[in-house]
Formats: structure tokens, C-alpha cells, sequence
């Protein structure tokens, strides 16, 4: 493989709205292609949904062959045939019941089937969303786009979805019976339904804008909420409580507006569906009554028709709801599609990809150039190779470069241009587990879960014994401390660890680091204040973690680039020196001896 792979990263940033401007239709396809599941079976319960409709008319024929027939017929009533016609009926309405069943059964399945994959294949494409792309969205909107929105999906498929199959069916053969009863009538009806029909693709635009606006104002109500909770010390240190309140307000009060405003469309919707069933009901009995006098209209099936009519009614009127549902579905729909087609700016390589052998890593970084969506290069043309076991310091003033230099050491990032090469492979080529296992970055803030802490620690090695922990904590110099915990390896840490101290959250990221083993050690140096005991067991268990591997540490303090074998020096996006300590420190007028006299002048003021 080449050593000048030269690449562009146009994903980068991109944010989650490739999916918001598709149509209802294409949105339904795209959905059901990312959950086949939906599909599965569908004509024969679309077959049941048909028989369960069927079902429903049953009762307005018998009615009208009771009244005709049974107790009105030429040659008097015939009590047989009512009896027979109900036993008929008894069976038929059994059968009908059993095929409801059947499909509510096999809706609710299969819905909640493809929605579980629709939640499964978000979730984890946000994990391989741009860093970017996630910084750029507020952290409620993208949890409201893989909780709230598949709610709204997921509502809508197994309630509306349920009641537009049965009311589509419904509706139709009511409309057949009614045309084999009377075609002028079911012509009264059509009429006095043909405005609510006809405005419903005005209706449906609009709902789908209203309602694009309030799942919008769902994740920014979101955001406005989990921040404050996750930032609380900080707003009571600063008293900003007003502030981060009025915040709140503000969220709740525009997501009310635009609820409000959504629902103004339903209301009128729902109204012209009242309007046009009292007009129906009204036509038929006028209707009804001249045809009486007129032809062959009967009481039986002027009856009848007053039971189909409420047939044809019901789902109409049950339709303006389900539109709302439909559309906020529909948006909820596009705003997971549109994360899912956000592109991931990590490709996996596929099964042509590389494997890492274990042992220290040598680095390479070859003509590397990286610069965010629409700023400036925040590395130019970085070419270095660091041999293998060997350790090294990055310093640099702060946005000199340095933490994008572990980013796309890990792979968190790729280069915009050139390559970074690990024992030669680039690392766009190695497969995504073996990076994994071979390369650990130990952040400036180790997150934790709440959790236990041995639960946290296991996230360096998941199948990692208790007696794997301690053997870790052992060669580290932690046994003492995590015998002195109130609850050992069982002790809670708390939401982000904070039931320990920002020392103690340090220690359990070393112990995590170390637990994974990993060949190429990449440390984004805390500059947490800690007490100096607890400096000390840091610094002695950084010591043992770094023998015998490669490790590249993002240094802020002068000790950690005294203590390395090499200083990598960065300024303004470019290695501008490298060389031991001892060495650079003695180059007047360089940018290492400025940084050096800097930190000098801190500790001497300390």
C-alpha cells in the first residue's frame, strides 16, 4: 500500500437532514426498506384486513333481510329464515372476529419487529456519525431523533397503522353495498364527503410542516432540559439559575406554540369530517325517503343504508386523527432516515481490511493535512515516523494541533489529505477491531458510567474476571487504593463518575487502559488539579502503563515531556521541532524554550 494515499472527506460535518425532504411516499419505502420486517406477510394480512372489513356489513344485510324477508315478505314472516339468518351471522362474525385477531396480532409483530431494527441500526450509526457532524446537533435534538422519533413511528404503525388497514377496508365495502342498494344514494353520500376529500392533500402538506416543526422543538425542549441537569454544579456556582430557567421557558413555551399551531390543522380537519357526516346522514334519510315513493326502495334497505352509512362515517371521521398521526409519524420517519443517511466519516474497510500484529507500534504520519468543514487547517503537511516502543511528548500553546494529532492517531478523524500509517498499514485499511485492541486513547476526562467500579473498568476487556482486575491493579500500584474504597471493585461511581475525585477518575481510566493492553498508548494528559499524593500514584502508574509499548502522550505539563524519550513540538498546525528534552530545551529563541520558560515562570509563581 502507498505511503501517499491522498484523500478529501467531504462527510464531515454533515448534518442529519439528508432524509427531511422526501415525500410521505418515498419516506414509507426508504422506512420499510431499512425494516424489511414491515413487509413480511403483508398481503395476507392485508387478505384479513378484508375479511375483518367484510365482517362489518354483515349486520346492516341481515337487518335488511330480516325487515324484507323475515317478517315482510310476500307471503308473511318466516321465523325459519330469521333464525337461519342468524346462526349465519353468528358464524360469519366468528370467522370476521378471528381474522381481526389474526391481523392485530400480525400488525403489532411485525411492527414492533421493524421497529426494533429501525432502533437498533439508528443507535448504532450515531456511534459512527462525524464527531463533527454530532457537535454540530444539540445533544437532546439527537437523542429525540432515536427515542422520541421511533416512539412517534412506532405509535402510529401499531395504533394508526391498525386502524387505516381496517378503515380503508371498512370504507370500501361499505361503498359496495351501498352502490348494490342504491347507486343514487351512495352517490349523496360521496358528495357530501368529496370537499374533506379533496382538501386532504392540503391538509396533509400542511400537518407535515407544523408537524416538522414540532419534532424540531422536541429535541431542542430536550436539549434545553438534559443540559442544565448535567451542567447542575455549575449553574449553582455561577447562580445562573434565572438564566438557565428562563432558558427552559422558553423551550417549553415554543414547543407549546408549535404543538398549538399543528393542532389548528386537525381541529379544522376534524371538523369538516363532522360537517360532512351530518350532511351524509341528512341526504341519505331525504334521499332515502323520495326513492321510497319513487322505486323500489324498501324500509329493510332504507335501514340498512343508515347502518352502512354510519360504516362509511366512522373511519372518515376516525381519518383526520389518523392523519395527524400519520404526518408526525411520517416527519418522525425522516428525521431517522436522515440520520441513518448521514454518511459515517469512518469507513469500515470490509473484508479486505488489515490486521495489526501485536507488539509495539511504529507510527508514521505521512503528508498528513486535516481541517474542519469551512475553517482554516488545523494540521499542514505533517510528515514524522515514531519507531516503535518509543515515547513520546506532543507539546504545543493551546489550538496549536495537538489533541487532532491523537484523534487521527485513534481514528477518530480521518486526514483531509495524506495518510497515518501504524507499522505501515494506513489506518482507514485496518479493520475496526484490531485498531480497537492495539490502539487505547486514555482522555483528558475518562467517562464513566454509573456503575460499579469494576463495571467501568471492564470497558478496557469485557470478559475480564475480577481476579484480571486486580492482577491490573496490582502492576500498577492501585491495590491499596482500591482496597481502601468503602465497596472495593463493587463501589458505585455514580452519573460521570462523580462519587470520585477527579484524581480517582484518572486512576480508574489508567486501570481501563491497562486492563485492554494495548500496543500503541495514546494519553491526553489531565490537567486536573489533584492533591500531591495522588500526583504521585498517577505518575508512578503512568510509568508501568507506558513499559514496553509505543505511547504518544498530549502533554500540558513540563515533567511528562522531560520524563519522554523524544518532544514532539507543535505550532500553528506544524512540527516545528523534535528532539529530547535536554536538547530542545537549551535551542534559545525556539518555540520549546518559550513554552519551557512559560512553565518554569508557573511553577516558580506556585
Amino acid at each position: 500500500m502507498s505511503s501517499t494515499t491522498t484523500t478529501r472527506n467531504p462527510t464531515a460535518g454533515t448534518r442529519m437532514d439528508s432524509g427531511e425532504d422526501i415525500g410521505a411516499i418515498e419516506t414509507i419505502r426508504r422506512g420499510m426498506r431499512i425494516s424489511p420486517e414491515l413487509s413480511e406477510g403483508l398481503r395476507f394480512t392485508l387478505f384479513l384486513a378484508i375479511v375483518a372489513a367484510c365482517g362489518q356489513v354483515v349486520v346492516p344485510i341481515a337487518v335488511q333481510q330480516t325487515l324484507d324477508r323475515g317478517l315482510n315478505g310476500p307471503d308473511g314472516p318466516e321465523l325459519a329464515y330469521v333464525v337461519w339468518l342468524g346462526i349465519g351471522c353468528a358464524v360469519v362474525l366468528t370467522i370476521t372476529s378471528l381474522a381481526s385477531y389474526t391481523m392485530t396480532s400480525r400488525l403489532f409483530s411485525t411492527s414492533e419487529r421493524g421497529l426494533a431494527t429501525l432502533r437498533v441500526k439508528a443507535f448504532r450509526h450515531v456511534h459512527d456519525l462525524p464527531l463533527l457532524t454530532q457537535n454540530t446537533e444539540r445533544r437532546g435534538a439527537l437523542v429525540s431523533r432515536v427515542t422520541s422519533d421511533v416512539d412517534q413511528v412506532s405509535q402510529f404503525l401499531v395504533f394508526g397503522g391498525l386502524i387505516f388497514v381496517v378503515s380503508i377496508g371498512q370504507m370500501l365495502v361499505a361503498t359496495v353495498i351501498m352502490v348494490i342498494y342504491s347507486w343514487q344514494l351512495a352517490l349523496v353520500v360521496w358528495l357530501c364527503f368529496a370537499p374533506l376529500f379533496i382538501s386532504i392533500r392540503y391538509f396533509q402538506r400542511k400537518l407535515s410542516e407544523a408537524y416538522g416543526v414540532v419534532r424540531h422543538q422536541v429535541g431542542v425542549l430536550l436539549g434545553a432540559i438534559s443540559e442544565p441537569v448535567v451542567g447542575a454544579a455549575t449553574v449553582r456556582s455561577y447562580a445562573v439559575e434565572d438564566r438557565t430557567q428562563h432558558r427552559i421557558d422558553s423551550a417549553i413555551d415554543d414547543f407549546k406554540s408549535a404543538s398549538t399551531r399543528a393542532q389548528k390543522f386537525t381541529v379544522v380537519s376534524f371538523s369538516l369530517g363532522g360537517i360532512s357526516a351530518g350532511l351524509a346522514n341528512a341526504g341519505v334519510l331525504i334521499v332515502g325517503v323520495l326513492l321510497g315513493f319513487t322505486s323500489d326502495m324498501t324500509a329493510g334497505k332504507v335501514l340498512a343504508f343508515a347502518f352502512l352509512v354510519t360504516l362509511f362515517v366512522g373511519p372518515v371521521q376516525m381519518g383526520t386523527q389518523i392523519l395527524t398521526d400519520a404526518q408526525n409519524a411520517i416527519v418522525s420517519w425522516r428525521r431517522v432516515i436522515g440520520i441513518l443517511e448521514t454518511p459515517a466519516d469512518l469507513v469500515d474497510p470490509g473484508p479486505d481490511a488489515e490486521v495489526l500484529p501485536r507488539g509495539p507500534i511504529d507510527v508514521t504520519f505521512d503528508d498528513v493535512t486535516f481541517a474542519y468543514p469551512g475553517g482554516p487547517s488545523v494540521l499542514s503537511d505533517v510528515s514524522l515516523h515514531i519507531d516503535a516502543g518509543t515515547r513520546i511528548a506532543i507539546v504545543g500553546e493551546t489550538g496549536s494541533g495537538k489533541s487532532t494529532f491523537a484523534k487521527l492517531l485513534t481514528r477518530l478523524m480521518d486526514p483531509v489529505e495524506g495518510a497515518v500509517l501504524l507499522d505501515g498499514l494506513d489506518v482507514r485499511r485496518i479493520a475496526p477491531a484490531s485498531l480497537r485492541r492495539s490502539v487505547v486513547l486514555v482522555p483528558q476526562e475518562g467517562f464513566l458510567f454509573d456503575d460499579s467500579l469494576a463495571a467501568n473498568v471492564r470497558y478496557g476487556k469485557l470478559d475480564a474476571t475480577e481476579k484480571d482486575i486486580l492482577a491490573s491493579a496490582d502492576e500498577l500500584g492501585l491495590r491499596d487504593w482500591l482496597d481502601a474504597l468503602p465497596g472495593g471493585l463493587a463501589t458505585r461511581v455514580g452519573q460521570r463518575g462523580e462519587s470520585l475525585s477527579a484524581g480517582e477518575r484518572q486512576l480508574v481510566a489508567l486501570l481501563r487502559a491497562h486492563l485492554a493492553d494495548p500496543d500503541l498508548l495514546v494519553l491526553d494528559e489531565a490537567t486536573s488539579a489533584v492533591d500531591p499524593q495522588l500526583e504521585m500514584r498517577i505518575g508512578l502508574a503512568l510509568e508501568r502503563l507506558m513499559q514496553s509499548r509505543t505511547s504518544v502522550t498530549i502533554a500540558h505539563r513540563l515533567s511528562t515531556a522531560e520524563q519522554a524519550d523524544e518532544v514532539i513540538v507543535v505550532d500553528r498546525g506544524r512540527v516545528v521541532q523534535r528532539g529530547p528534552h535536554r536538547e530542545l530545551v537549551t535551542q534559545a529563541g525556539t518555540v520549546y524554550a518559550g513554552l519551557h520558560a512559560s512553565w518554569v515562570a508557573q511553577h516558580d509563581t506556585h
